[in-house]
């Protein structure tokens, strides 16, 4: 018999989240986590360095901590949410938002979300939430067009959102609306391609 999950201390719990509320706030000011030193998050959120080593690894774990907490809202809204991103709507229609909302996302987290995707020993594939969107994307496609070839659209479509991508595009001026007008006509082409 499985014993049931342990309950997190109050305290515990007030310190992970002080150390996610600082390494936010000073990898935002600072551009990059590459530029935060995990003694300055120690030293911000009140709690000492081996605190934060034990709850998170490294400066990689926090970042996936923090980054799994932005997703947690779109993950929710994609298993049982309001259309067109939620069950209700047709999966083609589910595509387009799923692509735009991941977009988003990574728009709005762009250090946070570049780390991670290259913390992947050294690939963007090698990670939970890589796997999560791509299984996501794969079963919808399959609805949308039939099973052929499915599984490597969702990784093609998903390129289109890469983190580095995203940072090339705007480093070049692209601006964040025409990358997602960009991004969905990718995929409209993708499912008006032949159905299988």
């Amino acid at each position: 018999m499985t014993p049931p999950p342990r309950k997190v201390r109050a305290d515990a719990q007030r310190n992970r989240e002080a150390v996610l509320a600082a390494a936010e706030r000073l990898f935002s000011e600072r551009g990059e986590p590459d530029r935060v030193s995990m003694d300055d998050i120690a030293a911000a959120a009140g709690v000492g360095k081996g605190t934060l080593f034990r709850r998170f690894g490294d400066r990689v774990g926090l970042v996936k901590a923090l980054v799994e907490r932005r997703t947690e809202q779109l993950r929710a809204d994609v298993v049982s949410g309001p259309p067109p991103l939620g069950p209700g709507a047709p999966a083609d229609e589910r595509v387009l938002a799923l692509l735009d909302a991941t977009l988003r996302l990574k728009l709005d987290t762009r250090p946070l979300m570049l780390a991670l995707e290259s913390a992947g020993s050294g690939s963007p594939y090698r990670n939970d939430t890589y796997a999560l969107w791509h299984g996501e994307l794969t079963a919808l496609l399959t609805a949308a067009r039939g099973a052929r070839d499915a599984e490597f659209l969702a990784h093609a479509l998903l390129a289109a959102v890469r983190s580095d991508l995203i940072e090339h595009l705007s480093a070049n001026g692209t601006s964040p609306e025409r990358i997602r007008e960009g991004v969905a006509a990718l995929a409209r082409a993708v499912l008006a391609g032949q159905a299988a």
